[in-house]
């Protein structure tokens, strides 16, 4: 028979594996609406962040945004490109808002053009971080909101994060996707430190085919000087 301290030294050893074979920070358990509203402040105290949004599921014919990346500051400000699907095809365009404006530069138009983001189903994208217009007005119109498991994400999937889902009111998306309609279902992941990584929206965005964005978030902190092309 083996004797205590040689089980208890086994024991130990087992764990100490699990754990370096786990790797990452383990998130704390969080209440699920102390954690949107965390996540939610610090989307809305950030100097700055890089985000990308992507979509697989855009309707054949319908003109809107299918995938953005970039850099959103509390300018507010934003530089970076959007997939745009139009009539002609699709186009990555290179895009900058600032002061209110929104340039881009329109494919097979020289320089830059001032646009309209509505024409094209979108928001102004320096708005992003906006707590009333943005990603935290959606965190805040979330309702039966549960917790998840915890998942690997982050840069290079190093990070542990807890998974939340509920339900958010159209009322709020169309802050984003103004032709929005019905109830959509929000997963959110969030890491150890309360800053939302991952989210995805599913619902119908542009008519009554359901679709889903689902967005990444990093680089808390990133400050970044946008000027007016």
């Amino acid at each position: 028979m083996a004797s205590r301290p040689l089980v208890s030294l086994t024991l130990a050893l087992g764990v100490a594996l699990a754990l370096t074979a786990c790797g990452g920070s383990s998130a704390p358990k969080v209440d699920p609406a102390t954690a949107l509203q965390t996540a939610e402040q610090k989307l809305e105290d950030t100097s700055g962040v890089a985000f990308t949004l992507r979509t697989d599921d855009l309707p054949e014919g319908v003109e809107g945004v299918s995938s953005a990346s970039g850099t959103i500051t509390d300018a507010p400000a934003f530089q970076g490109t959007l997939g745009v699907a139009t009539k002609l095809g699709s186009f990555q365009v290179p895009v900058v808002a600032v002061d209110g404006k929104v340039y881009a530069q329109i494919p097979l138009t020289p320089g830059w053009s001032e646009v309209n983001p509505e024409e094209y189903g979108a928001p102004d994208p320096a708005g992003l971080t906006d707590r009333n217009e943005g990603i935290p007005a959606i965190l805040a119109a979330t309702t039966d909101t549960k917790a998840g498991g915890q998942v690997r994400g982050g840069a290079d999937h190093k990070e542990i994060l807890s998974s939340y889902t509920g339900s958010v009111p159209a009322s709020a998306v169309q802050k984003l996707i103004p032709s929005a309609s019905g109830t959509f279902a929000a997963t959110y992941r969030v890491s150890a430190d309360g800053e939302l990584r991952e989210a995805s929206l599913t619902g119908a965005f542009n008519g009554p085919q359901t679709m889903t964005y689902a967005l990444s978030l990093a680089d808390y902190g990133t400050t970044k000087d946008i000027a007016a092309p």
